[in-house]
């Protein structure tokens, strides 16, 4: 009985000792850099850095731009109320001047060759 025992007992630790490297196998390559899952996480941490700084980048774009549509919106609000004193300060004027009338609405040529 206590032979039997120990062949069962002899295969049960072989056993489980094919399973730790079946398993140490399987882990070595999931934690692999190249292939595995820790590779991923290398690229997708490159790909959030790189996220990161062109974030930056088109925030500071975007800031730059609404300082350069707000100084040009107040130049053109300037402009604007300019134009409107000037309009308004021509409807203070008097109307355009008239041109006389000739005396004759008749147009003559001169056929005579010399001075008219």
């Amino acid at each position: 009985m206590d032979i039997i025992a120990n062949i069962f007992m002899a295969a049960g630790a072989i056993g489980a000792g094919f399973y730790c490297l079946v398993l140490s196998n399987r882990l070595r390559r999931f934690t692999d850099l190249e292939k595995g899952v820790g590779g991923a996480v290398a690229v997708l941490s490159a790909q959030v850095d790189d996220l990161t700084k062109t974030l930056t980048l088109a925030q500071s774009s975007a800031k730059s731009s609404v300082t350069t549509l707000t100084g040009v919106s107040e130049r053109a609000e300037a402009a604007a109320n300019r134009l409107e004193l000037l309009v308004a300060s021509l409807h203070d004027l008097p109307g355009e001047p008239t041109r006389p009338e000739p005396a004759t609405p008749f147009f003559s040529r001169n056929t005579g060759g010399g001075r008219a």
